[in-house]
């Protein structure tokens, strides 16, 4: 088959077994798409409890308009509960959402194996157990296959389609053709760790972690500067939160252990503190935040108004250097000069001294010294330079504080609250994204699925503003080549060595 093969008849009973919360979403879809739905549970009550809950769902659809009244009944009435595994027998499609146990997984499809039709098709919901592993015990794992939601199911895109070594192509590609029929988007993945969402968003978590650990910055400016600059719907901060630190720390704890070790997944300390502490997030009330009754909430550090400086030289042949014209031009009253005889990569010179650069993965002292300069300001990486309302910015050893404080009042006058890391090579967004799109590289190189699957997934999965393989290509490939090494120079660890595929590429354009 191909990714055009056909989906599942609607006629098809569709099974979810784990009546929790992505059990119930993954019921709802299914019944929303009018299959008959039969939903398993061995807390007694469970699955009529979820089945209420999906009803009430429905409804909500109906009153915002995205369902009408005939479907909403429709697909009310096809939702009903199993009380046994044996009523499941005539379904052909299984859709297990139990607890994330490999032993447990096991011996549920052991007895649903021999319990449906030899041409059921197994699914396993499972974020991070290999599928090989689980079906390895199967006398047919070929009917195994990866079906991965995203929580919450109902409104989340993405379906991660995972082949395990068995899994039979066009098992694979029924539940493709299946998700698409049901309104999602499947992307492919051979079964490796993390397969394609929960690996790559490892540097998401895992680069914020480390300037935490190393003090550049608090954790509220952090996660305004990712949001605010570099367009992510939420910082690594409060999004650690949300999913529970007790949670996040065990996902990549187990990458990092399946991984052998890599250091690119190494755990951090200051999770496991709060780990160790019980501040497990929003469901305990304190992580990095306080969400308790009457605790103020934190606020990113902002630096305070400074006046325009007058003798401002922008180098109009940098990206950014043209968009702050632009944004100055709109907010200013007097002229701008253009930067002539550039013999460097500079953005601006300010005050005929002052020297603002883009992050290239080097501290503002390193790109001081690589320059032959003393007063360096380096500006971290921006997803628009012409719309963000937040940039971070880093000042080499020896620059003075009015030197700083130049080019804070230039940035500004065009709009952006500025804040001030400590000397840290790549700052935020642009270490993060270089991370992110080298592990998407990392990804593709070693066949976990391909580059146009990278993006989709990273985009419907969790939200990111653009996909880190087109982060990179805007970038340009070998600037972010530049920066890992950078980085890898800086630290001298195998954490932020550059895949292969891309210092492939690179050479390739060259």
């Amino acid at each position: 088959m191909s990714e055009s093969s056909a989906p599942l008849p609607i006629t098809a009973t569709i099974a979810v077994i784990g009546a929790g919360a992505m059990g119930a979403g993954i019921a709802q879809i299914a019944a929303v798409a009018g299959h008959p739905v039969l939903l398993h549970d061995l807390r007694p009550g469970a699955a009529v409890s979820a089945i209420a809950g999906i009803r009430a769902q429905i409804d909500k659809l109906v009153a915002k308009g995205k369902l009408s009244a005939e479907q909403a009944a429709a697909a009310s009435a096809a939702l009903l509960p199993a009380e046994s595994l044996d009523a499941l027998r005539d379904a052909k499609l299984v859709i297990e959402a139990i607890v994330e146990n490999l032993d447990a997984k096991r011996a549920l499809f052991g007895q649903l194996e021999a319990l449906l039709a030899d041409d059921a098709i197994l699914a396993t919901n499972t974020s991070s157990i290999s599928v090989t592993a689980i079906g390895a015990g199967l006398k047919r794992p070929e009917r195994l296959v990866g079906m991965h939601f995203f929580n919450p199911a109902p409104l989340m895109p993405l379906v991660e389609v995972i082949s395990g070594a068995a899994t039979d192509k066009a098992v694979a590609d029924t539940v493709f053709a299946t998700s698409q029929a049901w309104g999602k988007t499947p992307v492919r993945a051979r079964s490796t760790p993390g397969f394609i969402v929960n690996r790559v968003a490892r540097p998401f978590y895992a680069e914020g972690l480390r300037l935490l650990q190393e003090g550049v910055c608090d954790a509220a400016t952090l996660d305004a500067v990712i949001r605010e600059s570099g367009g992510f719907r939420m910082g690594p901060c409060e999004l650690m939160d949300l999913i529970g630190h007790d949670v996040n720390y065990a996902v990549t704890r187990s990458v990092f252990d399946a991984f052998y070790g890599d250091p690119r997944f190494q755990p951090s300390f200051v999770q496991l503190e709060l780990v160790q502490a019980g501040h497990l997030g929003r469901k305990s009330g304190r992580g990095f935040f306080d969400y308790r009754d009457g605790a103020a909430k934190a606020e990113a550090a902002t630096a305070g108004p400074q006046p325009r400086p007058w003798r401002i030289a922008l180098n109009l042949g940098h990206p950014l250097g043209s968009a702050l014209s632009k944004r100055m031009y709109a907010s200013a009253a007097h002229p701008l000069q253009t930067l002539s005889g550039v013999t460097d990569d500079r953005i601006a010179t300010i005050d005929g001294s002052t020297a603002l650069f883009a992050t290239d993965g080097r501290s503002a002292t390193a790109m001081a010294l690589a320059h032959g300069l003393r007063d360096v300001v380096v500006v971290d990486l921006m997803l628009d330079a012409a719309t963000v309302r937040r940039t971070a910015i880093a000042v080499s050893a020896h620059c003075p504080d009015a030197a700083r404080d130049s080019v804070i009042g230039m940035l500004q006058s065009a709009g952006f609250a500025v804040s001030v890391f400590s000397d840290s090579p790549g700052l935020a967004v642009f270490r993060t994204v270089a991370m992110l799109a080298n592990e998407a590289f990392d990804a593709v190189h070693q066949q976990v699925c391909s580059l146009d699957a990278v993006d989709i997934a990273m985009r419907g999965g969790v939200n990111y503003p653009i996909g880190p393989v087109e982060w990179a290509q805007r970038i340009g490939l070998d600037r972010v080549l530049a920066g890992l090494d950078h980085l890898q120079a800086h630290y001298g660890e195998p954490r932020y060595r550059a895949s292969a595929w891309l210092r492939h590429a690179v050479r390739a354009q060259s």
